[in-house]
C-alpha cells in the first residue's frame, strides 16, 4: 500500500538513512549484541551523515526541521535491516531526550549542549524510571538539593539506557518532595561529575545491543545552571510535554517490526516446504498470512496520519497513547505469530524473527505500559 504524507524529500532522506545503517549498523550488529553496547563511533558518525539533529537549529549543525517523520524514517530503516536493537540508542538520542533540549535550554545551554549532541560527540541518557518507580513517575524519590549555586543530586536510576556510554544524563529529580509530582524537576548531570557511578549492565531478554543499566547519584554536584526549564518544579510538565512524541516514536519502531516480521514470514513460506510444498500453499499459512498483512497496513495507515498531524503540531495525548498500545500489542501478535511459521527455526538466536521476537516484548511496557496507556484514553471518555 502507498504511504502517505511522505514526500520526495523525506524518501531523499530515507536513502540517505539506509546508506547509513548498511554501512554503519549492519556490520557491526553482531559484535555490539554480544557486548551488550553499540561503540561510540556510531553517533559521531550518524552525527556526519546529519541524522541526529534533524530538529535542532542550523546554528548548532542540525537540519532546522522539526518534522518528526525525518526521525520515523530511521526507526523504520533499522527494522528493516533487522538492527532495531542496534540503533536503539540513536533513535533515543534524536527522538527522545534531544527534544527536552531542544525545548527548554537557556540560550547559554544550547550553545554549550547542542553542537556536541548533533556532531554525536556527546551522548545523551534520559534518566526517569527508578526502581520503585516507573509508569508512576511521580513516585520518584532521586532528590536534588539546593546547595548555593548548585543541587546536590543523591538518588538511583534504573532500565536507563544509553546509561553505558552517556555523556550528558536529563534527569528527573525532587526538588520538593512535599509537592509530590508538582515538585519535580530536570537537571542535566555530567557523567564526569564527583559522584556519579554507572551500574554494570543489565542482561535483558531483549535489545541486547542497547545498554541499559542502573545509574547511581552519591552527592553528585550539578550546577544550578544545568536546570532545566528556568523555573524548579517544572519537571512534571515538561515530561507530559514530551510524552506524546515518545510514545510515538515506540508506536513507529512497533509498527516497523511488525512489518518486517511480515515480510520475513512471506519469504520463509515461499522457500520453506513440507509435504512436498512450499508451506505457503497452505491455507491455514496463508491466511495467517493475510491477517498479519491486513492489520500491520491499518496500523501504519493510522500511524501515518498521526505522524502527519504531529508535524502540524496537532497531536494530542490520548492520541498518542492510542497508537502506542495499539501497535505494540499488535508488534507482539504479529511476531509470535511469525516465529510459529518459522517453525524451529524460527526460536533459533541467529535468526533475525527470533531477535525480533525477543526484542519487541518490551514495547508494551516502556514509555508506559498498556494498562498506563488504556487508563489515559479510559478518562478522556468522560467515564
Amino acid at each position: 500500500m502507498e504511504r502517505v504524507g511522505f514526500g520526495g524529500e523525506h524518501e531523499a532522506y530515507r536513502e540517505r538513512v539506509r546508506r547509513f545503517v548498511a554501512a554503519e549498523v549492519v556490520p557491526h550488529r553482531e559484535r555490539w549484541e554480544a557486548a551488550g553496547r553499540v561503540d561510540r563511533e556510531v553517533f559521531a558518525a550518524a552525527g556526519k551523515a546529519g541524522i541526529l539533529g534533524v530538529a535542532a537549529p542550523k546554528e548548532f549543525g542540525g537540519g532546522g526541521c522539526g518534522d518528526f517523520r525525518f526521525n520515523a524514517i530511521l526507526s523504520e530503516e533499522l527494522a528493516a535491516a533487522d538492527c532495531l536493537s542496534a540503533g536503539l540508542g540513536l533513535s533515543l538520542q534524536a527522538d527522545i531526550a534531544l527534544p527536552y533540549l531542544l525545548a527548554n535550554c537557556t540560550p547559554e545551554q544550547a550553545e554549550r549542549w547542542l553542537p556536541g549532541v548533533v556532531s554525536g560527540e556527546t551522548i545523551l541518557a534520559l534518566a526517569m524510571t527508578e526502581p520503585g518507580a516507573g509508569s508512576d513517575v511521580a513516585g520518584i524519590t532521586t532528590r536534588a538539593v539546593r546547595d548555593g549555586d548548585a543541587y546536590v543530586v543523591s538518588g538511583t536510576k534504573t532500565f536507563i539506557t544509553n546509561a553505558l556510554n552517556a555523556d550528558l544524563v536529563i534527569a528527573a529529580v525532587k526538588t520538593d518532595p512535599a509537592l509530590g509530582r508538582k515538585g519535580i524537576s530536570l537537571l542535566v548531570i555530567d557523567a564526569r561529575a564527583d559522584g556519579f557511578r554507572r551500574g554494570t549492565k543489565l542482561a535483558k531478554i531483549g535489545q541486547p545491543a542497547a545498554d541499559t543499566a542502573e545509574l547511581f547519584f552519591d552527592e553528585v554536584r550539578v550546577p544550578a545552571t544545568n536546570l532545566l526549564g528556568e523555573e524548579e518544579n517544572r519537571g512534571f510538565s515538561l515530561m507530559m510535554n514530551h510524552l506524546s512524541q515518545e510514545r510515538l516514536a515506540v508506536a513507529v519502531q512497533a509498527t516497523a517490526q511488525a512489518r518486517r516480521a511480515y515480510e520475513l514470514s512471506v519469504e520463509y513460506a515461499k522457500r520453506r516446504e513440507a509435504f512436498g510444498k512450499p508451506i505457503g500453499a497452505f491455507q491455514r499459512t496463508r491466511f495467517a498470512l493475510a491477517e498479519m498483512k491486513t492489520e500491520t497496513e491499518i496500523a501504519q495507515v493510522y500511524l501515518d496520519r498521526l505522524l502527519l498531524t504531529h508535524s502540524q503540531g496537532e497531536l494530542d495525548a490520548v492520541e498518542a497513547a492510542q497508537a502506542k498500545w495499539w501497535t505494540t500489542e499488535l508488534c507482539r501478535r504479529v511476531v509470535d505469530r511469525a516465529v510459529q511459521l518459522h517453525g524451529g527455526y524460527g526460536y533459533l538466536a541467529e535468526n533475525p524473527i527470533a531477535r525480533a521476537w525477543a526484542d519487541s516484548r518490551i514495547q508494551t511496557i516502556y514509555a508506559g505500559t498498556t494498562e498506563v496507556m488504556k487508563e489515559i484514553i479510559g478518562r478522556s471518555i468522560g467515564l
